[in-house]
């Protein structure tokens, strides 16, 4: 494996280089006395570094790159923000850098001055051909470096969640009740056809659909006819029926349905494909269905069970998995892990970020709640880590999981997981 910059950082970060006794490359002695701060935006790596170089106190920047002439090939000589660099910092020394004034800066080589160890250990971490990096050793870490990891991943869930939230608001000028029903529509897709449910529930506004909450036809007609599932002739009865009245509500409101093929079926069990889903929606939206005051004031868990559980579903679908398709009878409402997918990125992120955005603690810690009283979501990434020895009770701990292994474990960013850091670390002691 070839180092990384990551690597570099860290070390640098919490000066973990083997000697205290260092020099720049010209001969002068290098004394830090603060490495400076982590910089996630653009310029140099760190910032307000407090460095003492041939007996000089300096304060600005510190840019660390594996050669040096990565300065060059990131095009730094052109940048002004690059002028306050007081160190570079590299693995190999390959080219001389200067300001942009044309005085050089000072370079320290970091090549000799890797612990060994942690080298290896985190070689071995990134070499690893697992599911995720450290499938193997995450038995060593400690279970308190695991709980506060998995709390901190699962508190980052929510906010981003929540920020992602803040922009459907924003484009819904601080609808909340729109918000919430595309929100909600967007989940029914559950991942796979979540793009084709969000463009739906976009044409089909909740104001629209409210006016015919109390006619179930009507629903289901508006439903299936902006998704464009009922183009083409049929043989049963049924769908014909919702062409007609489709055909009626689609002049009425000026509607424009989607091109069913952006519906996916392929690789998929009947009882999830797209149509069904809409049909089990339908059943949600008509009557008393689900509004945002419903979930906000709900007291527990079994309320939102309940809210979210369809009073019917039209019974064509009892045998049927497509239009002018028969099976055999299959079950027709969402199952209990199906609500409660629909409460765990629905309702949680919707209850989380109304707190956040009214500076209510209560519906925050609400939705904490609610999460960590739900079993934990079943599929191949769960599944992976639980193999690896991780113990996922609820589905705090599975949003967690799903949290770590989109933003570390996949891009094998370990330096920024504190399991990664102590395993490191851990070898390094040894």
């Amino acid at each position: 494996m070839r180092l990384n910059e990551d690597f570099l950082h860290y070390i640098w970060q919490y000066r973990l280089l083997t000697s205290l006794d260092l020099y720049c490359t010209d001969g002068s002695r290098l004394e830090i006395i603060d490495p400076g701060i982590p910089n996630t935006h653009a310029g140099p790596d760190f910032s307000t570094a407090r460095l003492r170089i041939g007996g000089q106190l300096w304060v600005g920047n510190v840019e660390i790159h594996l050669r040096a002439s990565d300065w060059l090939q990131h095009q730094h000589q052109e940048n002004s923000l690059y002028d306050t660099v007081i160190l570079h910092a590299v693995y190999e020394n390959d080219a001389e850098i200067c300001r942009t004034n044309g005085s050089r800066i000072p370079v320290l080589l970091m090549k000799d001055l890797l612990p060994e160890t942690m080298l290896q250990r985190y070689r071995a971490l990134l070499e690893a051909r697992n599911f995720f990096p450290c499938a193997a050793q995450i038995g060593q870490t400690g279970p308190s470096v695991i709980r506060n990891t998995m709390h901190t991943a699962a508190i980052q869930r929510l906010q981003q969640k929540s920020a992602d939230l803040e922009l459907l608001m924003t484009r819904n000028k601080y609808n909340w009740t729109e918000t919430f029903h595309q929100l909600l529509i967007r989940n029914f897709g559950f991942k796979v056809n979540n793009v084709p449910f969000e463009l739906l529930a976009a044409g089909l506004p909740a104001t629209l659909l409210a006016r015919h909450r109390n006619q179930p036809l009507q629903i289901e007609a508006l439903l299936f006819g902006q998704a464009g599932f009922l183009e083409g002739d049929f043989k049963d009865s049924y769908p014909r029926q919702l062409q007609t009245e489709y055909a009626f509500l689609r002049k009425k409101y000026q509607l424009m349905p989607l091109d069913h093929a952006i519906w996916k079926f392929l690789r998929m069990h009947p009882q999830n494909f797209p149509v069904l889903r809409i049909a089990q929606l339908a059943g949600m939206l008509t009557g008393n269905s689900p509004a945002i005051s419903d979930v906000l004031g709900a007291a527990d868990l079994q309320s939102l069970i309940r809210l979210f559980a369809p009073t019917s579903v039209h019974p064509y679908w009892n045998d049927h998995f497509n239009f002018d398709k028969g099976c055999k009878a299959m079950k027709l409402k969402p199952g209990r892990k199906s609500i409660e997918n629909l409460i765990i990125n629905t309702v949680c992120v919707m209850m989380y970020h109304y707190g956040e955005y009214f500076c209510v603690p209560e519906f925050q810690q609400r939705a904490i709640t609610f999460l960590k009283k739900m079993p934990a979501e079943q599929n191949a990434i769960t599944r992976a880590y639980k193999k690896a020895g991780l113990i996922l009770t609820s589905a705090w701990d599975s949003q967690a999981v799903l949290q770590l292994y989109k933003y570390s474990c996949l891009l094998r960013k370990c330096l920024n997981c504190d399991i990664g850091r102590d395993l490191i670390a851990v070898k390094a002691v040894n």
